[in-house]
């Protein structure tokens, strides 16, 4: 593996932030679970977990618990591996793609899709993705054993998609070495008013209140917490280390494309994640501190 040029300060990080809500937008988005429930999975936490671990086979739960790291495993327990009865990981697989292309072409527009724009970042996002690495990122190697799609615009999801999940697995490298459990890094992470709301969070990922606030006692005896539930200069400090452990861990692949296509990428994935972003992708209601 070459690498081409020394990059920007996070320039990475930028680049993951305008490509990552192209790749999860089609999980929010009401086209997954109606091709799902169309399969026979009804229910939207059973349709996700089979929806991003099915690149990986017709896994159990252990596995999701380990991968998706911040879920609870009670609730995936709920789902797996019964769903795996009900719908193969193929046709799971194939259904995420109509999704991608149906929610893509819904806001986006079939222009943007159709685009010689979008052509190139699907082009640019591939070359990047070269530069990632398999071994202790199973998610991303998975991934990285499906076939590339012919359009551009699902290449360019699937390109989104090898890009988010290097990223995650590295990102829970440096929660393991934090010491922070998968409860405690959603606790931190929704205290620096970014990501999903407390409320939100709870929900999707199945902990009770009970569990949240047990969490935060934890943290608060670690000083990374106060007593309002607030990160202190401590927690602060660690959310910011983490970050910069992640960026470490995944630079392979923005060094890999260079410099200039980092910036072209980024500029290409702001245009399509601004106008999907305008049309509505996520639900207002899921983001915040509240």
């Amino acid at each position: 593996m070459t690498f081409t040029t020394t990059l920007p300060e996070r320039a990475g990080r930028r680049c993951h932030n305008v490509i990552n809500p192209l790749h999860s937008s089609v999980y929010f988005a009401p086209e997954f679970p109606a091709e799902l429930a169309g399969l026979g999975v009804q229910d939207p936490s059973a349709a996700y977990f089979v929806g991003r671990a099915a690149a990986m086979g017709a896994v159990g739960p252990g596995t999701v618990t380990a991968t998706f790291y911040n879920f609870s495993h009670d609730l995936i327990a709920r789902h797996l591996p019964h769903t795996w009865s009900v719908v193969t990981p193929q046709d799971v697989l194939a259904a995420r793609l109509r999704a991608a292309d149906a929610t893509l072409r819904r806001l986006l527009g079939d222009a943007v899709v159709e685009s010689p724009e979008m052509a190139e970042a699907a082009e640019l996002a591939l070359r990047a993705a070269q530069g990632c690495s398999r071994p202790a990122r199973p998610l991303y190697a998975a991934h990285a054993d499906l076939p590339v799609p012919d359009a551009p615009h699902l290449a360019f999801w699937h390109a989104a998609t090898l890009l988010r999940e290097h990223r995650g697995d590295g990102h829970l490298m440096a929660l393991l070495d934090a010491e922070l459990d998968g409860l405690e890094a959603l606790v931190t992470h929704t205290a620096t008013g970014r990501g999903m709301s407390p409320k939100a969070v709870q929900r999707t990922r199945g902990w009770s209140a009970t569990q949240w606030e047990a969490a935060k006692d934890r943290l608060l005896l670690r000083g990374l917490l106060d007593e309002e539930g607030e990160l202190t200069a401590a927690g602060t400090e660690l959310r910011r280390s983490l970050e910069e452990t992640t960026d470490r861990l995944d630079r392979g692949p923005y060094e890999y494309l260079g410099a200039e296509g980092v910036a072209r990428l980024t500029e290409l994935a702001t245009a399509f994640t601004t106008a999907a972003l305008a049309a509505g992708a996520f639900p207002a209601e899921m983001f915040g501190k509240g």
